[in-house]
């Protein structure tokens, strides 16, 4: 429990550091900052509107819109909840004004990416877990993970995932963001983060699957 306060101070330390380097205009930690945010601004913003060209537009005019209101974030949430706000808002107006968005809830398929009777029911007290693991899941070699097939196997999932799934999943399994953090972004209630999130990783899973011996 100490060791998480720690490292919670530290990373608002780091944070505010990161926040005061932007202000002042440091072009080295806005380059740090566009890496480490930029793919998942994407991914968000494409699960707004409907192609890859409006989100890259989306996202470059959210990242003048965080250039102009540093000095006004408050930092009553983290920096990159702020960002990922930017982009939600900037991708909803972007919307309106081409009429050709979809509503968030309407890009997801209806057809399950795994049989549901892989998962555990409503009455079970692991409801939505693996009843049935995927051949091999359980027993992965660690190093199997490391190989850049598999990963590349892993990427692809994501890639192909449906817009909303993949914003989920990249907020929450790549940039590490909690779930609190994923349905202030997005907008989203718990309950659908949980549904989006376990969809998204099932189809991963099931892409693992059918790649691993």
């Amino acid at each position: 429990m100490a060791q998480a306060r720690t490292d919670e101070r530290s990373a608002a330390d780091e944070e505010r550091e990161l926040l005061s380097r932007l202000r002042a205009g440091d072009e080295d930690a806005f380059a740090a900052l566009v890496d480490r945010c930029h793919g998942t601004m994407l991914a968000v913003a494409q699960a707004h509107v409907r192609t890859r060209a409006s989100a890259e537009e989306v996202v470059q005019e959210a990242w003048l819109g965080v250039i102009r209101g540093l000095d006004r974030f408050e930092e009553r949430s983290s920096l990159k909840t702020w960002i990922l706000r930017i982009v939600v808002n900037t991708a909803k107006t972007r919307g309106v004004r081409e009429a050709r968005s979809l509503p968030f809830a309407s890009l997801e398929p209806d057809d399950p990416a795994v049989p549901p009777d892989r998962f555990r029911g409503p009455e079970d007290q692991y409801t939505g877990g693996w009843k049935v693991f995927p051949a091999n899941w359980q027993l992965l070699p660690e190093e199997a993970l490391h190989q850049r097939e598999t990963l590349a196997v892993i990427v692809a999932a994501i890639t192909a995932l449906p817009p909303a799934q993949r914003a989920v999943i990249r907020m929450r399994d790549v940039e590490g963001c909690s779930s609190e953090e994923v349905c202030d972004a997005l907008g989203v209630s718990e309950g659908n983060q949980r549904v989006l999130l376990h969809r998204a990783r099932s189809r991963v899973r099931s892409a693992l699957e059918q790649h691993l011996p």
